[in-house]
């Protein structure tokens, strides 16, 4: 089978033959339709992530596909992979055929494609999450959100409106206003300063932009920091910042997968009938470098894929 395997830490990965896993107890095949090209394999591609697996080795840590072997799951069944330290302990699923833990797979419904059944998990949770257990966010509460035009901004900014906040989001320039949904106010990101006081914050892409972000929220608000797309250093006013008492609260989905997954069901409904959208842009599996340089540049909207090559 064709896998595209890194040889080097930050060095593009090749597309190899290799020969397909075999059934095993506990793990399911699954026949790649989708894979997600993240932040997280990128991460771990360039090597600044706290683990990898032995080199050469197969990025990918989320998927879609059909059921090839399983002792869990019908063969043919439609599903989503994810976890279990799949591209990042072990061999992932930038490859045709996954060979993955049960506990990383779950059902997919019919209505749900397959790029967006491999991309949802990460954003959808993570807004999720970032929302309902991080901030906390109750209606009518002022809620600023930046990297609006993201995939985790842009979840937020839709499942923000369905609690009832009153929704801004800091977006580049008109044309990514104009894209926002009905509701939702605009602010320029080069007048981010001049932004009316939040109640909480959802920074998704940290650097500049959160330290220009952070004298918005009101005494007593909360910040979420979700990402850091934008850089990884924040410089903070201190003696502004700790007089007004605001809570710096990072997301951290590894500790709080499971009330990730606990939300899957809800997030796939929504998806499913269209409460809920999220933009996948997909590229065959032998561009799997294009697609992790994409997935770098600011400004991009929402989430790459890899495909089969054909």
């Amino acid at each position: 089978m064709k896998a595209a395997r890194v040889h080097a830490l930050g060095e593009a990965p090749r597309i190899d033959e290799v020969d397909a896993p075999r059934p095993a107890k506990g793990r399911t095949l699954v026949e790649m339709q989708a894979a997600t090209v993240g932040h997280i394999d990128r991460t771990v591609w360039s090597g600044n992530f706290f683990q990898h697996p032995a080199l050469p080795y197969i990025p990918g840590v989320e998927a879609a596909g059909i059921v090839r072997s399983s002792e869990r799951f019908a063969v043919g069944e439609r599903v989503w992979v994810r976890g279990a330290g799949l591209g990042i302990r072990q061999d992932g699923t930038w490859c045709e055929v996954i060979a993955a833990p049960d506990d990383a797979i779950d059902k997919l419904p019919d209505a749900v494609t397959m790029p967006l059944g491999s991309a949802f998990f990460s954003p959808c949770t993570s807004a999720w999450v970032a929302l309902h257990d991080v901030a906390r966010l109750q209606p009518g509460e002022r809620l600023l959100v930046t990297g609006a035009s993201g995939a985790v901004g842009g979840i937020a900014v839709q499942l923000a409106l369905v609690l009832g906040a009153r929704v801004h989001a800091v977006v580049n320039d008109t044309a990514q206003a104009e894209r926002l949904p009905a509701g939702v106010t605009p602010v320029l990101e080069a007048r981010l300063a001049e932004a009316d006081a939040c109640d909480v914050l959802i920074d998704t892409v940290g650097g500049s932009v959160l330290s220009a972000a952070l004298p918005g929220v009101a005494p007593g608000g909360r910040a979420v920091l979700v990402g850091y797309t934008a850089g990884p250093a924040v410089a903070l006013d201190l003696p502004a910042f700790l007089q007004r008492d605001v809570a710096l609260l990072p997301l951290n989905m590894m500790r709080r997968e499971a009330a990730g997954r606990a939300a899957v069901p809800e997030l796939l409904a929504r998806l499913a009938d269209g409460r809920l959208s999220l933009e996948v842009t997909t590229f065959p599996l032998h561009q799997a470098q294009a697609a992790l340089a994409w997935i770098a540049q600011r400004g991009h909207r929402g989430r790459a894929v890899l495909v089969p090559s054909h």
